[in-house]
């Protein structure tokens, strides 16, 4: 059993504690993360979110096991658009990234920079590099997959299943338009 551990937003009005172990902690270069990233670090104070590989560090948790302690009137929605199935959801008290959700997903990829650097998890894989021009540079410290792999759907599936196919909603106060 792992102890909780609780993170945050950069000014700490946003605050959550996740608890057991997290699903995977990843590095994702798809064209969605890398343009949102790049909307997203145009808000004031917003903290660097895209790496200069192109990567936004995530570690992913089952939704049961991520609570809000404080600061939850505060999350905004950004999506890329209108009809988009991603949403990305932000503290609008500092403008940190909080977490990104898939449409219909049971995991909440919350964003590295929640945790201290020295509290991150370790980065186990970088995925979706496919959508890079090149990945020639990319260091191989972790495998570097060029889509998601099989082996990461079934940590996904895997979660899914010890949640009893469960999908929690997590509402935020609304959209945050940039």
């Amino acid at each position: 059993m792992t102890t909780p551990q609780r993170v945050g937003c950069a000014c700490g009005r946003v605050t959550l504690e996740v608890d057991g172990p997290h699903i995977a902690s990843v590095e994702c270069l798809c064209d969605s993360c890398r343009k949102a990233g790049d909307v997203m670090m145009t808000l004031p104070k917003a903290p660097r979110i895209v790496d200069e590989k192109g990567a936004t560090p995530f570690v992913m948790h089952r939704k049961d096991r991520v609570r809000f302690l404080t600061g939850a009137d505060q999350l905004r929605e950004y999506r890329l658009s209108s009809d988009a199935g991603t949403r990305r959801v932000i503290a609008s008290c500092c403008n940190t990234p909080v977490f990104m959700e898939m449409k219909g997903g049971h995991w909440l990829s919350l964003y590295g920079q929640l945790w201290p650097e020295d509290a991150l998890p370790k980065l186990e894989m970088r995925t979706m590099t496919g959508d890079l021009a090149s990945a020639e540079g990319l260091p191989n410290d972790v495998p570097n997959l060029k889509q998601h792999s099989l082996s990461f759907y079934a940590r996904l599936f895997g979660a899914w299943v010890k949640m009893g196919f469960r999908n929690p909603k997590i509402v935020v106060g609304g959209d945050l338009h940039v």
